[in-house]
């Protein structure tokens, strides 16, 4: 999450235009030539051309149901999803937008700003209800919601991963330690890793790596803040189509708005000073990585191999920690620690149909699609995520008539965390992620080296040069 194609993209993110953010990046390939692929639903997906050979599946399976429609799977190579956003914008400006995008946290309220195209009116059909019933009821409200904008739903979010504790259980039983409780507290956390650098010379009690998911937010959040204020856009005419027509009679759809809006910029509030201060805490006693040691790719591997005893990961982590040869008895996954809070925070993805497609009907045909039981189990069968429907996060899936496993057999003892974080804790919710999010969190990550590396009155004079980054980033509307 720190390498160089992200610091590119967050870097031309920050002056605020879709010229400046397109401008520098590779040249198009021979995918995007104009007129390539005729009449074909254009989807892009984040990955390798490997990776979209790996959807033939879920392709075949949705032109079973839509035969007159011809999909062409536009991989899109990146590092991570700052990489990927700004190359689908490179294609925008050389005119050959895709019709679908795969978009997540990081880019849902830049494209709900300047691409995306408003679901409400599809979703409202009289054709729909019954699938679009279905697909809300198998839900959580705080999923939707986080991809709402100024009121209206600019995707149907497909996976999610919010930042758990990941616990090697040899750590933790070298160290006197069990599973801990559902409650514990950031205190009863310090206090573990202190047992754990004792008893386990040479390992990293704590790793945590300097970025937004998974870095310095999960612990702003606990303590009830962030860097940047939260409000809520108005619900307006989705108070009764959606939170009180699909969601009618759920009590976590109570009280849901049109989306979450960060306008503000606090990094200088005596709340996040705290938790920066126990993270600095945490670095200087030798409890924790410092950040600056990078991110989180040479992670599962450490983790493996016992140099890392605790890290925040979330459900995407399981099948990479079965494919390096762990074995799911090996470690297990908790809540974050309560301290004022324990609220988690989450990143998703979902499927945007772009503003600019000639093929609307089409590409709504396959947002239904692969929102569907079906369709989203067949786009990760493998527990490489969480997804958003809270039926394929049981111990199984049955799909066809077949079941299939899914965390149950690689998943660790207490797998049922992955989901179960939405539904225990009411203030859980997506990242900090207005449309000028790269700029966001390239302040953050420039700050934070320095915030939790040196001094308190060092943690101070960064925290105050943060508040300046965020808001001229909050000024400067992508």
């Amino acid at each position: 999450m720190t390498d160089i194609t992200r610091r590119v993209a967050l870097g031309a993110a920050g002056v605020g235009t879709l010229a400046a953010l397109t401008a520098g990046f590779p040249r198009l390939s021979g995918l995007d030539v104009p007129g390539r692929h005729g009449n074909a639903l254009r989807i892009a997906l984040f990955g390798t051309q490997q990776q979209a050979a790996q959807q033939d599946a879920l392709i075949k399976a949705f032109q079973a149901e839509n035969p007159d429609i011809k999909v062409v799977m536009i991989p899109i190579q990146a590092s991570d999803w700052g990489g990927f956003f700004a190359k689908v914008l490179t294609m925008v400006a050389a005119g050959t937008p895709p019709d679908v995008v795969n978009v997540a946290t990081e880019g849902a309220q830049l494209f709900a700003a300047k691409l995306a195209e408003p679901l409400d009116d599809y979703i409202r059909r009289p054709a729909e209800r019954a699938a679009m019933q279905d697909y809300f009821s198998d839900v959580h409200p705080s999923l939707i919601e986080s991809f709402m904008y100024k009121g209206s739903l600019y995707q149907l979010p497909a996976n999610f991963n919010a930042a758990n504790i990941f616990l090697s259980n040899t750590a933790l039983h070298k160290a006197g330690y069990d599973y801990p409780p559902d409650d514990w507290t950031k205190d009863d956390f310090v206090t573990m890793l202190r047992a754990i650098k004792k008893t386990n010379p040479g390992a990293v009690p704590f790793y945590w790596a300097n970025r937004m998911w998974g870095g310095v937010t999960p612990w702003l959040y606990i303590n009830n803040t962030s860097i940047l204020r939260e409000t809520k856009s108005p619900a307006g005419a989705a108070a009764d189509w959606l939170w009180n027509g699909f969601y009618k009679g759920v009590p976590a759809a109570q009280g849901r708005s049109g989306g979450p809006l960060w306008l503000e910029a606090q990094a200088t509030i005596p709340s996040v000073e705290e938790t920066f201060e126990l993270l600095r805490e945490m670095v200087k006693d030798g409890l924790s990585s410092s950040p600056a040691s990078g991110g989180g790719g040479a992670l599962v591997p450490q983790f493996a191999s016992g140099r890392v005893a605790t890290t925040t990961a979330g459900g995407y982590w399981v099948d990479g920690l079965a494919q390096a040869g762990v074995k799911n008895d090996q470690y297990d996954v908790q809540f974050m620690p309560k301290w004022k809070s324990q609220s988690h925070q989450f990143g998703a993805s979902g499927w945007s149909m772009m503003r600019s497609s000639s093929r609307k009907e089409q590409a709504w045909a396959w947002l239904k699609f692969i929102s569907s039981r079906k369709g989203m189990y067949l786009s990760a069968p493998k527990p490489t995520t969480t997804p958003c429907r809270r039926s394929l996060c049981a111990g199984s899936v049955e799909i066809d008539g077949v079941t299939h496993p899914f965390y149950s057999a690689e998943g660790p003892k207490h797998w049922k965390v992955f989901y179960e974080t939405l539904d225990r804790f009411p203030g859980t919710g997506p990242f900090t992620a207005p449309p000028s999010e790269p700029a966001i969190e390239l302040a953050l990550d420039k700050n934070t080296i320095n915030a939790v590396g040196g001094s308190a009155s060092q943690m101070r004079s960064a925290l105050r040069s943060l508040q300046g980054d965020l808001t001229r980033a909050l000024e400067t509307r992508a």
